[in-house]
């Protein structure tokens, strides 16, 4: 059935308090997860629901913690989200690395002590709102193997970036550093749909199409016939939210895709932007326009952000599709 976002909204923060998550947690995950399955990225949308309702009721995500600042100094602050779910840290995190940003020029914002964070360039459309670059990354539990090695140790360490642009909407970009994102296998393995060759690796260390060997074995890097270059990336933000701000390396942290584990204790860490500390406000965004107008010089070109930006807006007019199944067990909550 179709439903209006506002409503599918509710519906999921009811499950999410139901399973747990205080109101604050349920209703910044809620928004997250429609956001991104309003946007195509299912991966990170409703199929969620149920697996973080599921980490709630088994304590592998602390439904009544709440997000603080544990410390910070100059620019610099470092967000504890309490074991709990990532979102509301998120949000605390964007909130005051705009406003140290605008005070200093620069902010970088860690959380620690967290879980899956969805849509990483989600948590920077506030920074383009500001009128701000803003620079997001996380870790995840291990899915890819470092150049040269066999066993799972770095997360597929998404990277994201949001650019403002004067009277547009902001250039987003954001990608996983495997060749596609965890959450598609999870989608496929669900749908009993093969997945493409060059996506994943089973137990054994062997290519294959089945989503649930993926799942269970390993993920190839991005660029995978050249997988050096991406086990370095994700090697970079490993070590980024990790040995810098404090949280626990990919390998520490119980797989998302299984109901017991560990509480995960992975990180985010974003860097916030003001370019009137350097290049100028209006320069910047000049500057902006002249590279968009090359791009657009070919056809073929699309920029980033551009297509979840469309199939949001659809979504915000037309309503969401969502399984009868689904909203009955939300509903029952």
């Amino acid at each position: 059935m179709k439903l209006p976002t506002a409503e599918v909204q509710q519906l999921v923060s009811r499950a999410l308090q139901a399973a747990g998550a205080g109101r604050t947690m349920a209703d910044s995950t809620a928004h997250a997860l429609v956001m991104a399955e309003a946007q195509g990225q299912a991966g990170h949308g409703l199929s969620r629901v149920a697996q973080y309702s599921t980490h709630l009721r088994n304590g592998r995500a602390v439904g009544s913690a709440l997000a603080t600042v544990r410390h910070r100094k100059g620019s610099a602050l470092l967000i504890d989200a309490g074991e709990g779910l990532a979102f509301p840290a998120c949000d605390l995190a964007i909130r005051e690395a705009i406003s140290t940003a605008r005070e200093q020029g620069v902010a970088v914002a860690g959380v620690v002590r967290s879980h899956h964070c969805g849509v990483v360039v989600d948590h920077l459309r506030a920074v383009a709102e500001a009128g701000m670059v803003g620079l997001g990354f996380a870790n995840s539990p291990a899915a890819m193997p470092a150049a040269g090695g066999k066993h799972p140790i770095f997360g597929t360490n998404p990277v994201a970036a949001v650019f403002p642009r004067r009277n547009a909407p902001p250039l987003m970009i954001d990608l996983s550093l495997s060749e596609v994102a965890r959450g598609k296998l999870m989608v496929a393995a669900k749908e009993g749909r093969a997945i493409p060759p060059g996506w994943a690796l089973d137990a054994q260390g062997q290519p294959t199409t089945d989503p649930k060997a993926g799942l269970a074995g390993s993920m190839l890097p991005v660029g995978a016939a050249s997988s050096t270059k991406g086990a370095m990336l994700a090697l970079i933000v490993e070590l980024l939210v990790t040995a810098v701000i404090g949280a626990n390396y990919g390998f520490e942290a119980s797989s998302f895709f299984v109901d017991e584990g560990n509480r995960p204790g992975i990180g985010q860490a974003f860097i916030v932007i003001d370019p009137g500390a350097l290049a100028g406000r209006e320069a910047f965004l000049d500057r902006i326009e002249v590279l968009v107008r090359e791009m657009l010089l070919d056809d073929g070109v699309r920029l980033p952000g551009a297509r979840r930006e469309a199939l949001l807006q659809r979504a915000l007019s037309d309503g969401l599709e969502v399984s009868d199944a689904l909203v009955t067990a939300w509903r029952a909550s």
